[in-house]
């Protein structure tokens, strides 16, 4: 195993734009009304008429960014009223004026109407496509037999929750098992082969005697899926994990993957596992692989992250330092550690271009978790 010295870590947040797809923020919303407001006290508080009702104008389409048809209607007739008024002294608008304020009213007001119902449409499908995605990926339990996990996922393609990471962790007749890997593309695009990957695995959990068949089930997979389209090219990479039945030694295969780094006290120090090609290649004989087998001793943790960590640079081109960054999160708790990675990764490549796949895996034996919590 080779040991990396500890680097102090940063801290920051995640945050999403509402240009984005998210929620417009409140002063979207505050903004017409105190629009208004604000109009209506400069022209009262002035002792010559400003010539600034044309602002008015540009409440009912402001409107349209968060409000639905009815309160865009009272904010336009709002509008209306207040160039009606002659103590206001707003322009004395003639006919022509309030005309085009009315028409922008009323065209505020059907956009307004469309806006909602695409909106409504829009998350009625993003709730189906939700549901379809998680059937593929469902949320990671928190313990699988002997270990406790951690996970996080960060699709490329924004809107979505899945692309072209996967991991799953399962427990069955020879131990618990874990996968974790990154297809070929990014995106919806990926998922299909992504569900085949996971159907794959989650059947090889349950009859293939050791890690290394297991890795041949998924080769197969995708050499079958790939065989009747012409250059398809179809490969993924892949660590595979397994756990002995005390949790005291983990077993290890990777093809193409990067290899899981071991946190051990403050140390974070990266597995030297003999490397394997990536799946859908054709494994010849799966049987000549040899898997790495590691002692695991009471604390230690597995961290195994995707090509979109290890991959991301700055500015200057420099790779993301992954296992520095671990040693300087060493003591921090693993429900948190995926979160805080991601957040010093944003930090380091603010424009992440790559599906990003964290997993924390803690082994804890049924004697510790008798006893006790296991740290961290």
């Amino acid at each position: 195993m080779r040991k990396v010295p500890a680097l102090s870590p940063r801290r920051g947040e995640d945050r999403r734009s509402w240009l984005s797809g998210a929620p417009p923020p409140r002063w979207v919303r505050v903004l017409p009304p105190a629009l208004v407001v604000v109009i209506c006290a400069a022209t009262l508080l002035s002792h010559e008429p400003l010539e600034i009702g044309f602002l008015l104008g540009a409440i009912p389409p402001l409107a349209v960014l968060s409000y639905g048809p009815l309160a865009t209607a009272v904010l336009g007739g709002v509008v209306v009223l207040l160039l009606r008024i002659p103590a206001l002294r707003l322009d004395r608008p003639g006919d022509a004026d309030l005309l085009t304020i009315v028409f922008v009213a009323v065209l505020s007001i059907f956009v307004s109407f469309v806006r909602s119902r695409r909106d409504a449409q829009l998350g009625l499908e993003r709730t189906v496509a939700e549901a379809a995605q998680r059937a593929v990926a469902p949320p990671l339990p928190e313990r699988v037999g002997a270990v406790r996990c951690t996970g996080l996922y960060r699709a490329a393609q924004r809107g979505t929750l899945v692309g072209g990471d996967f991991f799953d962790v399962r427990d069955g007749p020879f131990g618990v098992r874990v996968v974790t890997g990154d297809v070929q593309g990014h995106g919806l695009s990926a998922v299909a082969t992504v569900a085949a990957l996971l159907g794959a695995f989650r059947e090889a959990v349950l009859d293939q005697p050791d890690l290394a068949s297991v890795a041949g089930r998924l080769d197969r997979r995708l050499v079958v899926d790939s065989a009747d389209t012409r250059h398809a090219e179809l490969f993924a990479t892949a660590a595979l994990l397994e756990f002995s039945a005390d949790a005291l030694e983990v077993r290890v295969v990777v093809c193409g993957n990067p290899p899981p780094l071991l946190l051990r006290g403050a140390d974070a120090m990266e597995l030297e596992v003999s490397p394997w090609t990536p799946l859908g290649l054709g494994l010849a004989d799966a049987g000549a692989m040899e898997a790495c087998t590691v002692a695991l001793r009471p604390g230690d943790r597995l961290f195994l992250a995707s090509d979109g960590v290890v991959e991301a640079r700055d500015d200057s081109g420099a790779f993301y330092p992954l296992a520095e960054r671990l040693g300087g999160l060493a003591g921090e708790d693993s429900a948190a550690l995926p979160d805080l990675v991601w957040a010093d990764l944003v930090r380091f490549c603010p424009d992440v271009q790559d599906d990003v796949t964290m997993l924390v895996l803690t082994p804890a034996p049924p004697a510790l978790g008798m006893r006790g919590p296991v740290p961290h």
